[in-house]
């Protein structure tokens, strides 16, 4: 397969490239800019005159909920949903069922994953045997499977000898652990931001001690351990502030934030509307505007969907019965250029932080378009305008707090290894052509 795409604004913040040119795909691979390598001979030609033509993007937080889960979606219906919202790679956390806890489901995952072919994804193993909190898992054995990483998830650990145990284990292996800052005693099953929405509607509320003391006790043990710590869904100005004195005083750290904490707050919540559910919860105005800060001065490391989708029935119920969690794989390109449109980020900043930075923090060699690169590519219509409507979602998902939002900017193709693996084909705006 050798294929054209034409007249493009290339974006690659890994290379520093950002100029209107062509790019060349050949057996899969970027072959080239600008000009066409010796004997190239396009199969297919893409026009993308007015697009922004990027690296395939990276999400460090996606559950397919399969195995175990598929009542919700699977691994090829979520795959999809990462293709349209132009996601070529994700990394999918260790909670399913059964856990990722040995190379046996990792090798299933891989398999249905292969077989569906619309994503890379990679796969965290469990820090601890069924994610129980006690039994440390067979780390080098997950690590050799094809692991990028190691995590107990939103589970607790028994304790923190248990905890520091696991970190020295995964330092020699040289795995990252992948930590959730979140007290579990503190949140004492809270459901919302412990504040005064969640005080007057008679919630019980999760105190942002939940996870700034969670987050000085888990600095401190990497710290003790010299692990490689990225630590998961900063919700806090405060836990930001602590994460950028850490990184600032030399240890090896690394963090994300969700996209949709971006943009929503407490007040959010409302009447009790359980699609504002989540973990850890929406927080304060005050914090939105600090995490905003935190992105825009580079003190944390990624931006991610947390993708959750869920069945309908999942957010039918009094809100702290409800599940928490958003489907957020087709929103996480459209919301963060929200933040370019509102000079929050530059487009260098945004695609940054959705491409080479969260690649990073999984070690993969993906989110570049240098020449010789697997040509992961997303081709992106910052001109079109749309509006968000639930059940038109690709995802099986549709717990969503943004349906009946209008977004600017949508991916048009998403190619993986060379091939289109998707293609918006309803008629819009300035749509690009295939010859």
């Amino acid at each position: 397969m050798t294929l054209r795409i034409i007249q493009g604004r290339v974006i690659d913040p890994a290379s520093k490239v950002d100029r209107i040119t062509d790019l060349f795909v050949v057996n899969g691979k970027v072959a080239g800019l600008d000009t066409a390598p010796p004997g190239f001979v396009p199969n297919r030609q893409l026009h993308a005159k007015g697009r922004l033509v990027m690296p395939g993007l990276v999400d460090l937080a996606a559950r397919l909920r399969e195995p175990g889960q598929e009542h919700k979606a699977t691994i090829a219906s979520e795959t999809y949903a990462a293709a349209a919202g132009g996601i070529t790679s994700l990394c999918l956390p260790p909670d399913t069922s059964p856990v990722v806890d040995s190379p046996a489901e990792v090798e299933l995952i891989q398999q249905r994953a292969q077989a569906a072919g619309y994503c890379r994804v990679y796969n965290l193993g469990a820090l601890t045997a069924g994610l129980g909190g006690q039994i440390l898992s067979e780390m080098a054995a997950l690590k050799r499977a094809g692991c990028v990483g190691v995590s107990n998830a939103l589970q607790p650990m028994s304790n923190t000898l248990v905890l520091r145990r696991a970190m020295e284990y995964a330092a020699s292996q040289a795995l990252t652990v992948f930590l959730h800052p979140f007290d579990h005693a503190l949140a004492n099953q809270g459901c919302a931001h412990e504040g005064a929405v969640a005080t007057r509607l008679g919630l019980p509320g999760i105190p942002t001690a939940a996870e700034t003391a969670a987050m000085g006790q888990l600095l401190a043990l990497v710290e003790q351990t010299g692990v490689r710590a990225h630590f998961c869904r900063l919700s806090c100005t405060r836990a930001v502030s602590m994460f950028a004195r850490a990184r600032y005083d030399g240890l090896p750290v690394t963090a994300d934030v969700c996209a949709h904490q971006l943009f929503l707050t407490e007040n959010d919540i409302g009447n009790f509307d359980a699609l504002y559910h989540t973990l850890p919860p929406l927080r304060t105005a005050g914090d939105m505007q600090g995490l905003r800060q935190a992105v825009t001065r580079g003190s944390v490391t990624a931006i991610c969907s947390d993708h959750q989708p869920h069945e309908t029935d999942a957010k039918q119920a009094p809100f702290p019965s409800t599940e928490p969690g958003i489907a957020g794989l087709e929103t996480l390109l459209p919301l963060t250029m929200r933040l370019v449109a509102s000079n929050v980020l530059s487009l260098t900043q945004a695609v940054a932080y959705l491409t080479v930075a969260p690649a990073a923090v999984m070690g993969i060699a993906a989110g570049s378009l240098m020449v010789g690169s697997a040509a992961d590519i997303c081709i992106f219509d910052p001109d079109a305008q749309w509006t968000l409507s639930p059940e038109h979602l690709n995802s099986r998902g549709r717990n969503t707090p943004f349906g009946g939002q209008t977004f600017t900017g949508r991916v048009t193709h998403t190619l993986l290894g060379g091939e289109v693996v998707y293609e918006y084909k309803r008629e819009m705006r300035s749509q690009v052509r295939d010859e």
